[in-house]
Protein backbone atom coordinates (compact mmCIF):
# COMPACT_ATOMS: atom_id res chain seq x y z
CA UNK A 1 0.00 0.00 0.00
CA UNK A 2 0.83 3.33 -0.38
CA UNK A 3 0.33 6.64 1.69
CA UNK A 4 -0.79 9.86 0.05
CA UNK A 5 -0.62 12.95 2.36
CA UNK A 6 -2.47 15.51 2.55
CA UNK A 7 -2.51 18.81 3.29
CA UNK A 8 -3.38 18.14 6.84
CA UNK A 9 -1.08 15.70 7.93
CA UNK A 10 -2.70 13.56 10.46
CA UNK A 11 -5.18 12.53 7.69
CA UNK A 12 -4.37 10.53 4.63
CA UNK A 13 -5.04 8.37 1.58
CA UNK A 14 -4.22 4.98 1.06
CA UNK A 15 -3.64 3.90 -2.68
CA UNK A 16 -3.88 -0.55 -2.37
CA UNK A 17 -1.77 -2.15 -4.50
CA UNK A 18 -4.07 -4.01 -7.04
CA UNK A 19 -3.63 -7.12 -9.09
CA UNK A 20 -5.80 -7.03 -11.87
CA UNK A 21 -6.31 -9.00 -15.05
CA UNK A 22 -9.10 -10.35 -17.69
CA UNK A 23 -10.49 -12.31 -14.48
CA UNK A 24 -11.05 -9.37 -12.08
CA UNK A 25 -8.40 -8.24 -9.34
CA UNK A 26 -7.59 -8.67 -6.21
CA UNK A 27 -6.26 -6.01 -2.72
CA UNK A 28 -5.49 -6.46 0.26
CA UNK A 29 -7.94 -3.70 1.70
CA UNK A 30 -6.58 -4.36 5.51
CA UNK A 31 -3.56 -5.79 7.07
CA UNK A 32 -2.78 -4.72 11.08
CA UNK A 33 1.29 -5.62 10.42
CA UNK A 34 1.58 -3.36 7.19
CA UNK A 35 -1.03 -0.41 8.79
CA UNK A 36 1.07 -0.10 11.43
CA UNK A 37 4.31 -0.47 9.87
CA UNK A 38 2.96 1.92 7.35
CA UNK A 39 1.50 4.60 9.34
CA UNK A 40 2.28 4.26 13.06
CA UNK A 41 -1.53 4.29 14.05
CA UNK A 42 -1.94 1.40 17.31
CA UNK A 43 -4.82 1.51 18.20
CA UNK A 44 -7.52 -1.51 16.56
CA UNK A 45 -10.49 -1.27 14.41
CA UNK A 46 -13.63 -2.48 17.14
CA UNK A 47 -16.15 -1.65 14.62
CA UNK A 48 -16.48 -2.55 10.57
CA UNK A 49 -19.83 -0.45 9.18
CA UNK A 50 -21.54 -0.90 5.86
CA UNK A 51 -23.93 1.81 3.92
CA UNK A 52 -25.68 1.94 1.15
CA UNK A 53 -27.07 6.09 -0.36
CA UNK A 54 -28.96 6.89 -3.39
CA UNK A 55 -26.88 10.26 -5.11
CA UNK A 56 -27.15 12.95 -3.85
CA UNK A 57 -27.71 12.13 0.29
CA UNK A 58 -24.90 13.59 1.86
CA UNK A 59 -24.34 12.14 5.52
CA UNK A 60 -22.18 14.76 8.27
CA UNK A 61 -20.51 16.10 9.00
CA UNK A 62 -20.92 13.24 12.12
CA UNK A 63 -18.57 12.79 15.05
CA UNK A 64 -18.04 11.66 19.08
CA UNK A 65 -17.52 13.79 21.41
CA UNK A 66 -16.69 10.86 23.86
CA UNK A 67 -15.17 7.93 22.07
CA UNK A 68 -14.12 9.50 19.46
CA UNK A 69 -13.38 7.27 16.39
CA UNK A 70 -10.82 7.00 13.91
CA UNK A 71 -12.17 5.86 10.90
CA UNK A 72 -10.65 4.03 7.48
CA UNK A 73 -13.30 4.30 4.90
CA UNK A 74 -13.31 3.17 1.70
CA UNK A 75 -16.28 2.94 -1.31
CA UNK A 76 -17.21 -0.86 -2.58
CA UNK A 77 -19.99 0.75 -5.16
CA UNK A 78 -19.75 3.78 -7.03
CA UNK A 79 -18.40 7.28 -5.70
CA UNK A 80 -18.18 9.75 -3.09
CA UNK A 81 -16.97 12.65 -1.96
CA UNK A 82 -15.54 12.04 1.33
CA UNK A 83 -14.86 15.66 3.82
CA UNK A 84 -12.77 15.18 6.95
CA UNK A 85 -12.94 18.61 8.94
CA UNK A 86 -10.13 19.37 12.12
CA UNK A 87 -12.33 19.79 15.36
CA UNK A 88 -9.49 19.89 17.76
CA UNK A 89 -8.83 23.41 18.89
CA UNK A 90 -5.24 22.75 20.03
CA UNK A 91 -4.10 21.70 15.93
CA UNK A 92 -2.88 24.27 13.59
CA UNK A 93 -5.30 23.23 11.44
CA UNK A 94 -8.03 23.24 13.26
CA UNK A 95 -11.22 24.55 11.55
CA UNK A 96 -9.41 23.16 8.33
CA UNK A 97 -11.52 20.25 5.67
CA UNK A 98 -9.66 17.89 3.29
CA UNK A 99 -11.87 16.25 0.59
CA UNK A 100 -11.22 12.83 -1.50
CA UNK A 101 -12.89 11.44 -4.55
CA UNK A 102 -13.31 8.07 -3.30
CA UNK A 103 -14.74 5.49 -5.37
CA UNK A 104 -15.21 1.81 -6.72
CA UNK A 105 -12.67 2.44 -9.06
CA UNK A 106 -9.92 4.38 -7.73
CA UNK A 107 -10.29 1.75 -4.55
CA UNK A 108 -8.62 4.85 -2.41
CA UNK A 109 -9.15 4.85 1.53
CA UNK A 110 -9.45 7.70 3.13
CA UNK A 111 -8.07 8.00 6.84
CA UNK A 112 -9.76 10.11 8.96
CA UNK A 113 -8.36 10.51 12.54
CA UNK A 114 -10.32 10.91 16.24
CA UNK A 115 -11.07 14.72 16.36
CA UNK A 116 -12.02 15.17 13.19
CA UNK A 117 -16.04 15.31 12.20
CA UNK A 118 -16.46 13.45 9.45
CA UNK A 119 -19.29 13.25 6.29
CA UNK A 120 -19.31 12.89 2.52
CA UNK A 121 -21.97 12.96 -0.59
CA UNK A 122 -22.82 10.12 -3.12
CA UNK A 123 -21.91 11.69 -6.52
CA UNK A 124 -23.02 8.25 -8.52
CA UNK A 125 -26.79 6.88 -8.70
CA UNK A 126 -25.73 5.13 -5.02
CA UNK A 127 -22.88 4.06 -3.24
CA UNK A 128 -22.17 1.44 -1.18
CA UNK A 129 -19.25 2.75 1.65
CA UNK A 130 -17.71 0.73 4.29
CA UNK A 131 -15.42 1.85 7.07
CA UNK A 132 -13.20 0.46 10.12
CA UNK A 133 -13.76 2.61 12.91
CA UNK A 134 -11.00 2.73 15.83
CA UNK A 135 -14.10 3.12 18.46
CA UNK A 136 -17.72 1.45 19.00
CA UNK A 137 -20.83 3.66 17.73
CA UNK A 138 -22.43 5.80 20.86
CA UNK A 139 -25.16 7.82 20.11
CA UNK A 140 -25.65 9.50 23.05
CA UNK A 141 -22.18 11.18 21.98
CA UNK A 142 -22.98 11.55 18.54
CA UNK A 143 -22.32 15.52 17.35
CA UNK A 144 -23.23 17.07 13.71
CA UNK A 145 -21.91 19.69 12.32
CA UNK A 146 -24.14 21.39 9.52
CA UNK A 147 -22.89 20.65 5.95
CA UNK A 148 -23.17 23.83 4.71
CA UNK A 149 -21.22 25.60 7.48
CA UNK A 150 -20.63 29.50 6.11
CA UNK A 151 -17.15 29.11 8.88
CA UNK A 152 -15.79 25.70 7.35
CA UNK A 153 -17.01 26.81 3.22
CA UNK A 154 -16.46 23.10 2.54
CA UNK A 155 -16.80 23.24 -1.84
CA UNK A 156 -18.80 19.73 -2.01
CA UNK A 157 -19.98 19.15 -5.50
CA UNK A 158 -23.22 19.31 -5.29
CA UNK A 159 -26.27 21.06 -7.33
CA UNK A 160 -29.11 21.98 -5.46
CA UNK A 161 -29.67 20.82 -2.08
CA UNK A 162 -28.72 17.15 -1.05
CA UNK A 163 -30.91 14.69 0.71
CA UNK A 164 -30.13 14.86 4.53
CA UNK A 165 -31.37 13.17 7.79
CA UNK A 166 -33.49 15.27 10.12
CA UNK A 167 -30.61 14.76 12.33
CA UNK A 168 -28.26 16.52 9.84
CA UNK A 169 -30.96 19.30 8.65
CA UNK A 170 -30.97 20.13 12.65
CA UNK A 171 -26.80 19.83 12.82
CA UNK A 172 -24.97 23.01 15.01
CA UNK A 173 -23.01 25.81 12.79
CA UNK A 174 -19.03 25.15 13.56
CA UNK A 175 -18.73 28.34 15.67
CA UNK A 176 -21.57 26.54 17.73
CA UNK A 177 -20.16 22.85 17.78
CA UNK A 178 -18.88 21.22 21.09
CA UNK A 179 -15.17 20.17 19.62
CA UNK A 180 -12.18 18.98 21.16
CA UNK A 181 -9.24 20.62 23.12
Amino acid sequence: MKILQTDISDVFMIEPKVFGDERGFFFESFNQKIWLEKTGITQYFVQHNHSRSMQNVLRGLHYQIKQPQGKLVRVVKGEVFDVAVDIRKSSPTFGQWIGAHLSEKNKIQFWVPEGFAHGFIVLSDYAEFLYLSTDFYAPEHERAIIWNDPDLAIDWPVSGHPILSDKDQKASLFRDAEVFD
